[in-house]
C-alpha cells in the first residue's frame, strides 16, 4: 500500500487539524484561566504578559489591541528582543536572575495574574518567572508545550509548567517546525497555536463576563469612527499602571 505524502497544497489542514487539537485539549484549563482572569478584573488587578524571544511575539498579542484587555502590562526587557540582538537574546532568556529584576519594576500583587508564554518552557527567565510570582501569590498561567519541554534540556532545573497555576499546552512538537510532516524542517506553529489560545480565553471571558454582568475594559480600534474617544477613558484609568501605554 501506498503512503499518503502530505504536500504544500495540505499545509492548510495540517495546521486547522492542529488548531482542532490545541482547542479540544485545553477546552477545561481555559475555563479555569477565564475565571482566573475575571477575578483579576473584578478585582481591579492587571494581567502581566511576559515572554523572550519568539514568544515575545504572544505579549505583542495581548497589549493594546483591538477588542483587547486594557488592564494588560507587558512583561519584558530589551535584551530579551531578537530584533535587539537575535544571538544575546538567547543568551538573555538562558541569564539567571533577569526574571527578578523585570518583575521588581513591573510589581505583582494577588489579584493580578502572570501570563508567561514559553513554548519550550526550559530556560531559567520563564521558569523563574513563574517561580517568583508564585512566590508573591500571583497566579500564573504558563502557555507552553509539554511535549517540547519534556525534550529540551533543563537550563533551570525545572519547567515552566511545572511552576504554573494552570497550564494552556499549545501542543508544539519539539523543534517547533511541522513541515515537512515526515521530516519537518519549516514552518513554525509555536506562534499560531499560542495566539489562537489567547483568543479562545477572550471569548470565554467575555462570555462569563457578560453571564456575570462584568464589564470588561477592551479596546476599540483607533482605525475606526469612534476609536479614540472610546478609548481615551481606558488611557485615562490604565496609563499610570501600565507606563508601555506612553
Amino acid at each position: 500500500m501506498a503512503t499518503e505524502t502530505v504536500t504544500g497544497s495540505d499545509y492548510g489542514d495540517v495546521v486547522r487539524n492542529h488548531l482542532t487539537r490545541v482547542e479540544q485539549q485545553n477546552a477545561s484549563a481555559l475555563d479555569d484561566v477565564a475565571e482566573l482572569v475575571l477575578a483579576g478584573v473584578r478585582a481591579d488587578g492587571l494581567v502581566l504578559a511576559a515572554g523572550a524571544g519568539h514568544s515575545l511575539a504572544a505579549v505583542a498579542e495581548t497589549f493594546y489591541r483591538a477588542g483587547g484587555l486594557a488592564c494588560v502590562r507587558p512583561i519584558y526587557h530589551p535584551e530579551l528582543l531578537p530584533m535587539h540582538g537575535a544571538v544575546s537574546s538567547t543568551a538573555a532568556e538562558r541569564r539567571s536572575g533577569l526574571a527578578a529584576e523585570v518583575l521588581r519594576d513591573a510589581g505583582l500583587a494577588h489579584h493580578d495574574v502572570l501570563f508567561v508564554f514559553s513554548t519550550s518552557g526550559v530556560n531559567p527567565y520563564p521558569v523563574e518567572l513563574a517561580m517568583h510570582a508564585a512566590n508573591a501569590g500571583c497566579p500564573v498561567v504558563a502557555v507552553t508545550s509539554v511535549a517540547a519541554s519534556a525534550l529540551a534540556p533543563r537550563r533551570a532545573g525545572t519547567t515552566l509548567a511545572e511552576n504554573a497555576t494552570v497550564v494552556l499546552d499549545n501542543l508544539v512538537p519539539p523543534g517547533d517546525a511541522t513541515y515537512p510532516v515526515a521530516n519537518p524542517v519549516t514552518a513554525a506553529v509555536s506562534t499560531l497555536a499560542t495566539t489562537f489560545l489567547w483568543n479562545l480565553l477572550m471569548v470565554r471571558l467575555f462570555d462569563k463576563a457578560a453571564e456575570s454582568g462584568v464589564s470588561l475594559p477592551l479596546w476599540r480600534s483607533a482605525n475606526v469612527e469612534g476609536g479614540d474617544q472610546a478609548n481615551a477613558e481606558l488611557l485615562r484609568k490604565y496609563q499610570t499602571r501600565v507606563p508601555q501605554l506612553g
